[in-house]
């Protein structure tokens, strides 16, 4: 791995065998490829990853936006042939990411163990549903099954109302940026000690489960199980989305004792501040409904704009509820390019998020959109030391199938 300078972009040099498919590895390599990481995506021929397909009318939208920056080659690894041509670029690359069900790798010969022979200092990041170990290892698992049970269905929703899914794929977003991490710590001990390789054990289970709070220790100590809430929240109140008078909602989030009193003041429910029910964050909470209650009386006599007016003079932290129309509207999405315009050739321009978080001196870019299934297949081959003739070959031998689409 090469040290970069200011001029470059902070992971120049840096180069990623991405065989991971969907999500979870997919948007962990995206992540690097924004900062200038070489991320060359290893497609199965001829389907290629199964999130080319996951948007409408084979747009390839979410393939557009989660392989951007990246480069696409074709490789058929179920075959022996494959897996040998695998095992010679592995040499001239950093880190390797894969997302096969636990076992699959070593079945095929390109474990660990060999991985490691031709390239001791590879950083293996292994994203799987469940881990490489454990009771549960060899089973197949989506986000969808770890959103169920890791407890984030079971407290998401309104109470008289079944478990909620998230309708993205929210325990492989927060996989991805915590495999991303992971690797960048990982890189980062190899250049200071200098000592090799390693693996890193990605769970999609794991980081969701981190990230819901101390459900544990509250359970442990007092019994407590979270509960589905709604809109609300079990830590502080008022906390909640409120209906305008034109049929729109304004969210509120008064987590602070005196951000509560400024909120009561601005609806002109100064009453409430001394009102024995709601003095306290705890009181408030036990409360709750009954706070709801007035609280909704009064924004429900208003418009959106004219609550959010009054909010915002008093220093309120609140905020509408945007959908995607209403979000590219803002002032504030346009003024910081949250999301910005990426040329694309199918599309002419592919909206996307604009590539966070901001660095002062080194920030990452967008390059291109996600690319064409096996747009780079002879280029990666070549740049690995292969010749003219042993890619004919090899593509004779039918191990790249279509290049493109």
């Amino acid at each position: 791995m090469e040290k970069v300078n200011h001029t470059q972009l902070p992971l120049e040099g840096v180069k990623v065998l991405d065989l991971a498919r969907l999500v979870a590895g997919g948007f962990l390599s995206t992540i690097m490829a924004d900062f200038g990481a070489e991320v060359v995506k290893v497609e199965q021929p001829g389907s290629g990853d199964p999130l080319r397909a996951w948007s409408p009318a084979n747009s390839q939208l979410w393939w557009k936006v989660y392989a951007r920056n990246k480069k696409s080659m074709t490789l058929d690894l179920s075959r022996e042939e494959g897996r040998k041509i695998l095992l010679e670029l592995v040499p001239h690359f950093d880190v390797l990411t894969e997302s096969f069900v636990p076992g699959k790798l070593e079945s095929w010969g390109i474990g660990p163990n060999e991985l490691h022979k031709v390239n001791p200092n590879l950083i293996i990041v292994r994203a799987s549903g469940w881990g490489q170990t454990g009771a549960y290892h060899k089973r197949p698992g989506f986000g969808t099954l770890i959103e169920a049970m890791s407890g984030f269905a079971d407290m998401t929703g309104f109470p008289d109302r079944p478990p909620t899914l998230p309708p993205l794929p929210l325990a492989d977003m927060v996989t991805a940026l915590y495999g991303a991490t992971a690797t960048m710590i990982a890189l980062f001990d190899q250049l200071r000690r200098d000592d090799g390789g390693q693996v890193i054990d990605l769970a999609i289970y794991e980081p969701l489960v981190s990230i819901l709070g101390p459900m544990a220790a509250e359970y442990q100590h007092f019994g407590v199980k979270q509960k589905r809430r709604g809109n609300r929240a079990p830590t502080n109140a008022p906390r909640n989305i409120y209906f305008t008078s034109d049929e729109k909602w304004v969210a509120i989030s008064a987590a602070t004792q005196s951000m509560c009193n400024k909120f009561f003041r601005s609806l002109g429910l100064e009453a409430l501040i001394e009102d024995p029910r709601f003095i306290t964050n705890h009181d408030r909470i036990q409360n709750v409904e009954a706070l709801d209650d007035l609280v909704q009386a009064v924004i429900g006599n208003k418009t959106q704009e004219e609550n959010l007016e009054t909010f915002y003079a008093a220093g309120v932290t609140a905020a509408p509820v945007y959908d995607i129309e209403q979000l590219l509207a803002d002032d504030h999405v346009r003024t910081r390019e949250v999301i910005v315009d990426a040329e694309d050739d199918d599309w002419t321009q592919v909206k996307m998020h604009n590539v966070i978080p901001r660095l002062s001196k080194t920030p990452g870019r967008i390059g291109h959109t996600g690319p064409k299934l096996g747009e780079h297949t002879e280029a990666v081959l070549a740049a690995s030391g292969f010749s003219a003739d042993r890619i004919v070959q090899i593509r004779a031998d039918g191990l790249f199938g279509q290049d493109r689409e």
